[in-house]
């Protein structure tokens, strides 16, 4: 049997299809909730294998490549296909952009050949070609390349794909590795909602197993032991699927759900960047490059497929966004869950560092990493987050993550699901006190003014619920006269507490310059820091939330990538590959999209780490610092927690100019400060801008490369727009207080809404 054969063997077919929308009565697939799908199956008018079907319909009407190559004259490239997603090959398109088309004055560019972009062979399978080098986004493409890998037997993995992964019973050819045999007992995705379907019928018990027939695409860097597991790298495994579940994926599977994708991601989760060597670039990549991967290829956003997801969890988002999945796990070291949940208008609860295990994770910083729940609706994203609760003890404590200690003090003893605001409750926030941090609304730019004046509209609403507002007014921001101001905001506690916690903050420079000044003191004194923290010498104008969460200006060979070299190193010592088991084995064995990803990996290869980790050191005093000095606001003000935007940064162009690294992502405010603390956060839609301002790509000076600048004309955007979330967060251990805020503000807003480009497909239920 082909591996096509084989895999296509479990595709549906037109006349079930058919039979399964008639048999769906008043159940929609299109924002499809876990109680939905539970009081459905309940009443018979469904089966988890439909559902999977149904989910596995969409993936194949949707999940194709939606990028085409940058070339150097536009010329179009013979068709070609890639790996199997669905039962069906990867289609790529033959049509190409012409770099003159995508940047100015080429015909006067001195720099280096650009990576323009190519098909080539991936190094796991030969016989699966992928997009390298350049790629732009396609306009209104229909298709969004969200999941990686689908959990189907003979397309789950390529260690054991078609035939090597016949069900049990059937012989395997004689060619097939070894492992193979271990690895097809295993149910794929669909055999195994049909043995909950003939386990249970219409009799669930969702008391054991409240995620019953949820249905998970999480982001590919959490192992799990029936799918191919490699963090959307082009790596040849000697098996690619890991040996054992991530502690997360194990306790969904205990609570009933069906594992069912990897989401798209941006490969190592985005990689941690380059720390410099002997490696260097020789083909420089132009433009943003998105959420990509060296397996997978390049995620596009469902509301304009020109546009990026945000990194690095961009197919969690984009999957549940788009309902090919009903939730999926994220990963977060610094802005990875929210730019994504942000980027993409949907549901996202963030829990404590520690409260969930990353155990079996291939992570970037170990302090920083941790998971978070994305799902179109707050209460599915909280009924998972109470789930990942030891069944025997009813704690989130994990022997494998040393961080799961840390939430004993802090975890709630009862279910979370019961903080969510009850429907048509009146006032439900009365008494309830809410910091706005004004220095997260400034408009640096006029791209910015969108989000921050959505949001700023959204504070009404909060007042309509019943919730009292105060503000930490910014200079840089007009002081709002209906809001009181707060007593003691972030610049007091900032001065009470840096002069001791953090004073080399005080001496950083950048470009040879000092970051920070005041007229008449020498900021990195002795003097000046007992004057400032006793409050007779003012704070440096420049110093403010956004500066004090950023990462220090530090010379790049005093790099901060132990984190990485440590956190990847431990988990290929652990993964225990025949094949690959550190670094030098991994790059033997691995292809990267563009040459700059190649430079930086082989870098890690080489690179002495300075293990004095003077990088860890800031991150832990920053964590300490910062969290002090938000419990001071939050108790001197009396508040029980804060909102802002979450990004005021919208989506930009695939292959398109961008400010803060090939993402497209934001530039000015520190968004990324709740990963920073490991603090809980909560994120809900919120709205849909109608216009943004796209940045150029000017030629420099010298004409050896293209810089990005800010646009003065808008864009008009088609469709709803594009959508943008408002953040709640606060200390520790107040998950209930969010969930009860973002619930309130959820059910009396309803701005969700799913892409309009990507609806029901021909027979959905």
């Amino acid at each position: 049997m082909s591996m096509r054969t084989a895999v296509q063997s479990f595709m549906l077919t037109a006349a079930a299809l058919c039979a399964l929308s008639a048999q769906a009565g008043e159940f929609r697939l299109q924002e499809a909730t876990i109680d939905g799908v539970q009081s459905a199956i309940r009443s018979g008018e469904i089966t988890c294998k439909q559902v999977v079907e149904g989910y596995i319909a969409r993936a194949k009407a949707y999940n194709g490549s939606c990028t085409r190559l940058v070339t150097l004259d536009g010329a179009k490239i013979p068709a070609t296909e890639g790996a199997i997603r669905a039962g069906s090959p990867v289609k790529f398109p033959t049509s190409t952009l012409a770099i003159n088309k995508l940047v100015p004055d080429f015909d006067k560019y001195k720099g280096l050949t650009p990576d323009y972009g190519r098909m080539e062979p991936t190094i796991s399978d030969p016989s699966v070609k992928q997009q390298y080098g350049m790629v732009a986004g396609i306009p209104n493409a229909g298709q969004l390349n969200t999941l990686e890998v689908l959990n189907i037997r003979g397309e789950r993995s390529v260690t054991c794909k078609g035939a090597f992964d016949a069900k049990p019973g059937t012989p395997l050819p004689k060619d097939a590795p070894a492992v193979c045999e271990k690895f097809r007992q295993q149910p794929d995705a669909l055999e195994y909602a049909a043995s909950l379907d003939a386990k249970y019928g219409k009799n669930i018990d969702t008391k054991a197993m409240p995620l019953y027939c949820t249905v998970m695409a999480n982001k590919g860097i959490y192992d799990s032991a029936d799918m191919r597991t490699t963090a959307g790298a082009d790596v040849n495994y000697a098996m690619d699927a890991p040996p054992t579940d991530a502690t997360l994926v194990a306790r969904l599977r205990a609570a009933g759900a069906i594992i069912y994708a990897q989401a798209h991601e941006s490969e190592y989760n985005a990689g941690s960047g380059d720390p410099l060597g002997d490696a260097k670039v020789e083909r420089p990549y132009i433009g943003a490059g998105g959420s990509r991967e060296s397996w997978g290829g390049t995620t596009c956003n469902p509301y304009d497929t020109e546009r990026v997801t945000s990194g690095s969890s961009g197919g969690s988002g984009v999957s549940v966004a788009a309902n090919l999945t009903m939730c999926s796990i994220c990963e977060t070291t610094g802005g990875s869950c929210r730019g994504p949940a942000n980027y993409q208008g949907v549901a996202l609860v963030v829990p404590t560092k520690g409260m969930i295990s990353f155990a079996g994770s291939i992570g970037a910083n170990p302090y920083q990493d941790r998971p978070g729940i994305i799902c179109r609706t707050v209460k599915d994203a909280t009924t998972i987050l109470d789930a990942f609760r030891d069944k025997s003890t009813g704690k989130y404590f994990d022997a494998r993550d040393p961080y799961t200690a840390l939430p004993r003090v802090v975890a709630s003893k009862t279910p979370y699901v019961e903080a969510l605001t009850p429907a048509a409750t009146a006032k439900p926030l009365a008494g309830v006190r809410i910091g706005v941090i004004r220095a997260l609304f400034i408009k640096a730019a006029p791209g910015d003014a969108a989000v921050s004046d959505g949001i700023n509209k959204q504070l009404q609403v909060l007042k309509d619920l019943g919730a009292e507002l105060v503000e930490d007014v910014d200079p840089k921001y007009p002081d709002d006269p209906s809001i009181p101001n707060m007593t003691f905001g972030f610049n007091d506690a900032f001065a009470e507490l840096l002069p001791f916690h953090m004073p080399e903050i005080f001496s950083w420079k950048k470009d040879g310059k000092a970051m920070f000044e005041v007229p008449g003191w020498d900021v990195a004194s002795r003097k000046y820091l007992i004057a400032l923290s006793a409050r007779k010498a003012p704070l440096p104008a420049a110093m403010d939330f956004n500066s004090v969460v950023a990462n220090p200006p530090v010379d790049p060979e005093a790099i901060t990538g132990y984190t990485f070299a440590f956190q990847f190193g431990q988990y290929l010592a652990l993964r225990g590959d025949s094949r690959v088991y550190d670094w030098q084995t991994l790059n033997a064995n691995a292809k990267y999209y563009n040459d700059t990803r190649r430079a930086a990996m082989k870098n890690w290869e080489n690179k002495e780490m300075d293990i004095r980790t003077n990088a860890i050191n800031h991150t832990i005093k920053r964590r300490d610092t910062l969290r002090m000095a938000m419990i001071k606001v939050l108790e001197q003000n009396k508040l029980d927690m804060f909102v802002n935007p979450v990004n005021l940064t919208l989506q930009g162009k695939i292959g398109g100019a961008a400010f803060g690294g090939g993402g497209g992502g934001a530039r000015g405010p520190a968004f990324g400060y709740g990963a920073m603390l490991g603090i809980p956060e909560v994120f809900i839609p919120a709205g849909f801008a109608k216009t943004t301002y796209d940045p150029k790509f000017v030629l420099s000076q010298d004409a050896t490369k293209y810089e990005p600048v800010e646009n003065s004309v808008a864009t008009k955007l088609g469709g709803i727009g594009l959508p943008y979330n408002i953040a709640f967060w606060a200390e520790p251990g107040q998950e209930s207080n969010l969930l009860k805020a973002a619930s309130a503000y959820e059910a009396a807003t309803l701005h969700r809404k799913a892409p309009p480009a990507f609806g029901p497909v021909k027979g959905e239920m």
